[in-house]
């Protein structure tokens, strides 16, 4: 390979490898607003898959392109092409090469879910050696707002101990560690707020502790992953990030509310199916009756629509 070709294909790994780390910086646009710190990490890890991608890509279709439009063989040639079996120096190029991106991708990811430890440090698993506790990514409050998480076809409820709030509304106070427990009370739910990139699936007969940190202040949307019935589409809820000033006052305002039937679109929705004039007569899982709370989201006078 002379010094002319050494240069040119050094020039074109410098061309893509610019386009492929501007697609990976793009690709921060792609998703709703960082809510939480768990955002950061996960947004950064796609951006790096995203620039990885880009190379590769635009590499093996630009070589593709090459080959197709100026190594096409005469009209009349049936021959076949010079053969370069035994080329072990080739071989061993493009054994390591996979081998090393395959082992970089699951070291950063492992970084960056150790680094999240959104399930507590006991659910992690080192291969047998000592446990670590990873640090939590919220340094200015060490403190952990614990706050139970009942799922059911096809409703959430949200319960705050401590103040003995029920609601059917999620609020959370901004920059502080936050552990739910999420439990299910018949079949398999998921917990997925987008704009926080955290989803846990919720296994009935398990009480699972999950944290997070959210950091941005505004209103999300809480939807449910797993496809759990019929209704699964309407068990939706707002999750309100505010100041831990607001969240304190929201719950003193909550649990001074006598506690009465919340609104449930899933079992309103199965009312209108069952009184409709043509029904199939298929069997369904009947919806199980609006939660009772002291806090319910129709009461919400937040302005700020979901993400």
């Amino acid at each position: 390979m002379n010094r002319k070709t050494l240069l040119t294909l050094g020039g074109v790994t410098i061309v893509l490898a610019l386009i492929s780390l501007w697609m990976g910086q793009q690709a921060y646009t792609w998703f709703p607003p960082q809510a939480a710190a768990e955002a950061q990490l996960v947004d950064d890890l796609f951006s790096f898959l995203v620039t990885l991608g880009t190379f590769i890509f635009l590499g093996v279709v630009g070589a593709l392109t090459y080959a197709v439009l100026f190594q096409r063989v005469g009209r009349y040639d049936f021959s076949d092409g010079p053969p370069i079996e035994g080329n072990i120096t080739l071989e061993v190029v493009w054994t390591a090469i996979p081998i090393v991106l395959v082992i970089w991708i699951a070291g950063y990811s492992y970084q960056i879910y150790d680094q999240m430890s959104i399930l507590g440090p006991m659910e992690h698993v080192h291969m047998g050696m000592a446990t670590a506790e990873a640090a939590p990514l919220s340094s200015a409050d060490q403190s952990v707002e614990r706050i139970e998480v009942r799922s059911r076809q096809w409703a959430w409820e949200f319960y705050y101990p401590e103040q003995q709030v029920t609601s059917t509304e999620l609020h959370l106070p901004n920059n502080r560690r936050v552990k739910l427990v999420l439990q299910s009370a018949d079949v398999l739910h998921g917990f997925f707020v987008p704009a926080f990139r955290v989803k846990q699936d919720i296994i009935p007969g398990r009480v699972i502790d999950f944290e997070f940190t959210p950091i941005r202040e505004g209103t999300y949307r809480l939807r449910d992953s797993q496809y759990s019935g019929t209704y699964f589409a309407a068990m939706q809820a707002d999750v309100v990030v505010e100041s831990p000033a607001a969240y304190h006052q929201w719950l003193t305002a909550a649990a001074a509310q006598t506690p009465t039937a919340a609104a449930n679109p899933a079992f309103e929705e199965y009312n209108r199916t069952t009184k409709a004039a043509i029904n199939p007569g298929w069997k369904t899982v009947i919806p199980a009756p609006p939660p009772i709370v002291n806090y319910s989201a129709q009461d919400s006078s937040a302005k700020d629509k979901p993400v």
